[in-house]
């Protein structure tokens, strides 16, 4: 039995997934500089890596999940300051500039392992799944660590869902950027601000 919020989850992991971000940024590089394969490789690579954060995640927080209420608790609030500590960053960010990367042409399969080994060697990841996973697992869920497990393999699914067709289409989307920087400001403070306002309705939520 996975009992999930799903929706709060999809509609989370969606604002998270299309800002702008170190593995958004190393699929539309490789995409433009390699093509549009490249692009899909890398995006494929960047998934594959979240599904080791996954497994990470599900190792050590299905314990924690069933220790205590106060450990619950400790871990919702912590959850919910880094959400509104990455939307105010977003909020506070000013001037962007997209980077293309150029160089010797890669196999895909290098690419697809560049994207995966770029995402599982971040340890601001493993950070973010282990404060952001848990919130939306549903009190007194009675497999919390499958929860888990299955969040993390979702949220990898949609960052495919979404940066597979960035990889195909970014050409076009990086260059319609490059001429509109203030959409891209726009964007990152609307998810900014998405994301400050789920963190802060995270922790005023109780545990049944």
């Amino acid at each position: 039995m996975i009992e999930v919020s799903w929706l709060l989850f999809v509609l989370a992991s969606l604002v998270l997934i299309v800002t702008p971000g170190q593995d958004m940024i190393l699929v539309m590089s490789r995409s433009i500089a390699q093509g549009a394969a490249a692009g899909v490789a890398t995006a494929a690579g960047v998934s594959v890596g979240l599904v080791g954060h996954t497994l990470l995640a599900t190792l050590g927080l299905g314990a924690v999940l069933r220790t205590s209420e106060w450990l619950f608790v400790a871990l919702k609030l912590a959850g919910a300051a880094y959400l509104v500590y990455l939307g105010l960053q977003l909020l506070r960010t000013r001037d962007h500039d997209l980077r293309l990367a150029g160089g010797t042409p890669r196999s895909l399969w290098r690419l697809f392992l560049d994207g995966a080994l770029s995402n599982v060697s971040n340890p601001k990841i493993a950070v973010f799944y282990f404060a952001f996973l848990p919130q939306f697992v549903l009190p007194g869920a009675a497999h919390p660590t499958l929860s888990v497990f299955v969040l993390g393999l979702l949220f990898a699914a949609l960052t495919f869902v979404v940066k597979g067709p960035v990889g195909l289409a970014a050409g076009a989307l990086s260059g319609w950027l490059r001429e509109r920087p203030r959409a891209l400001n726009w964007l990152y403070r609307g998810s900014g601000a998405v994301l400050v306002g789920l963190g802060v309705k995270l922790a005023f939520e109780r545990r049944a």
